[in-house]
């Protein structure tokens, strides 16, 4: 099926996963790796950088990050998010310069500001020396004029952790024990010199191989295909690509639902307060910027560790792969390698990747699949955890009159957890979305506009309306340990 990509940054790296699928599947990736920047970048004359050997380095660089490696050696790093050097320029070292809206007007308001002696007059103009600049933004304010830009460079603007710096040469460093996987970089890069490790290739493999491997995909999968494209084409297309089968994460969201409200009944009664656990970048941020509320922090695992419990519940020789639009599902994949859960976690686009790979198109298929509630389905929206919570209050007919803080997007997070940690936060739950609107704006969505979420509600709004507990209930038998280890 013919693809739209919102830039070229999107179509390169979706034509890399392409390929670089393409060749795991025929087990020619050994073979033909090398020959796959000039399938891409064909001929000798560069199409978006100075010189068509720049365009194929960088090409290079991403069949790696599609294998899993770093860009440009073979180290073994646990941060999912990459730094590709050969495409990593063009951005402005000096964060403050004079426009030529400079009026050099009399009363200098901008060197009076500076405390460090950064400015002076030459040729007419204001000058800001880099050397002395200390980037405080005092001078940009005081200008009458606004003469002065604030040129921070887009991934450290993006970051809402401060983990992005800037090497000797410039290039853009990411601080390991400050990044939470948020993947806020990666599309907030223009030069498309950030991006995600994969597990692509292993997971194409262990299919090849033979194992069991079960496919989980995430509650915001409606509407990512087209809009006449339901879950279960969505399964028997999955099926098709080598998967064993597919299980919907919203099912292990109804999970989450009945223990997490149980969690949170008893916290309250204690009189402690609680954030929930389910977005990965929430609670990277917690455990690296804010661990003195780890305590106040839901040990229920996420619904992706949910599902992929009760999958290997079931199979025990199962391996569960979780596929979202999330990057920092990724980390949270690696950071779990130590109980049953998640193996492997793969983007909406990456799962594009794959069908186009097998020449599959899901809208051919037909079949019809609902396993989560509407309430386990709605987790990928800000605002629905909390309402799945609540709901399961009145299936039980308990009166629980619960404060929510829903803290959506980043910035909401950092300031609902800090006022958690000076004990000033009013509310008694705090639900943890770092993307703004929830799971459906994650930065590996294959689909982002208006019309995917007015087809994603269509196709959720025809789902039944069974309850989330009895939802549960009906799979008591295999005893899944809802306890974040």
């Amino acid at each position: 099926m013919e693809r739209k990509f919102a830039t070229v940054i999107d179509k390169l790296k979706f034509q890399v996963n392409m390929e670089v699928a393409k060749q795991a599947y025929e087990g020619a990736l050994d073979e033909r790796r090398d020959e796959i920047p000039y399938t891409i970048i064909p001929g000798n004359k560069p199409q978006y950088r100075c010189c068509v050997y720049r365009e194929r380095e960088i090409i290079r660089q991403r069949v790696r990050l599609a294998e899993g490696h770093m860009p440009v050696n073979d180290g073994s790093p646990r941060n999912i998010v990459q730094v590709i050097p050969a495409a990593c320029e063009g951005c402005p070292i000096s964060r403050f310069t004079v426009s030529e809206n400079c009026q050099m007007c009399m009363a200098k308001k901008c060197e009076s500001a500076c405390k460090f002696g950064a400015i002076s007059f030459e040729n007419g103009q204001a000058r800001i020396d880099p050397a002395k600049c200390k980037e405080c933004g005092q001078c940009m304010k005081a200008c009458p004029y606004n003469a002065i830009v604030d040129r921070m460079r887009p991934c450290k603007r993006a970051c809402p952790v401060d983990a992005i710096t800037m090497d000797e040469d410039g290039l853009a460093v990411i601080d390991e024990e400050k990044c939470i996987s948020c993947g806020q970089c990666v599309i907030g890069c223009p030069f498309g010199a950030i991006s995600d490790r994969s597990f692509l290739v292993d997971v194409i493999n262990l299919i090849r191989s033979g194992a069991k491997v079960y496919a989980m995909v995430a509650p915001a999968i409606e509407g990512q295909f087209g809009a006449d494209v339901s879950v279960g084409m969505i399964r028997e297309a999955v099926k098709d690509l080598g998967f064993e089968d597919m299980y919907e994460v919203s099912l292990g969201a109804d999970f989450v639902s009945k223990n997490e409200a149980l969690e949170l009944e008893e916290n309250m009664k204690a009189g402690m307060k609680m954030t929930t656990s389910c977005c990965p970048a929430f609670v990277n941020m917690i455990k690296k910027h804010f661990p003195q509320v780890l305590k106040n922090m839901s040990t229920t695992i996420s619904p992706m560790q949910a599902t992929a419990r009760l999958i290997k519940a079931m199979y025990p020789d199962a391996i569960c792969v979780f596929i979202g639009p999330c990057i920092a599902k990724k980390s949270e994949v690696i950071d779990s390698v130590t109980f049953e859960g998640a193996d492997y976690a793969l983007t909406y686009q990456e799962l594009a990747a794959m069908f186009d790979a097998k020449e599959i198109d899901p809208a051919t298929y037909t079949g019809e699949m609902q396993q989560g509630s509407r309430y386990g389905k709605n987790y990928s929206v800000s605002g629905g955890v909390t309402a799945s919570v609540l709901r399961t209050y009145e299936e039980r007919n308990v009166d629980l009159p619960v404060k929510v803080c829903k803290a959506n997007g980043a910035a909401e997070c950092k300031k609902a957890l800090m006022l958690l940690k000076v004990g000033r936060l009013p509310e008694d739950f705090i639900e943890g979305m770092a993307c703004e609107g929830g799971c459906v704006s994650g930065p590996a969505m294959l689909e982002k506009s208006p019309k995917s979420l007015k087809d994603r509600k269509h196709q959720i709004d025809m789902a039944d309306g069974r309850d989330i507990i009895s939802n549960v209930d009906q799979y008591e038998s295999y005893h899944v340990d809802m306890h974040r280890k």
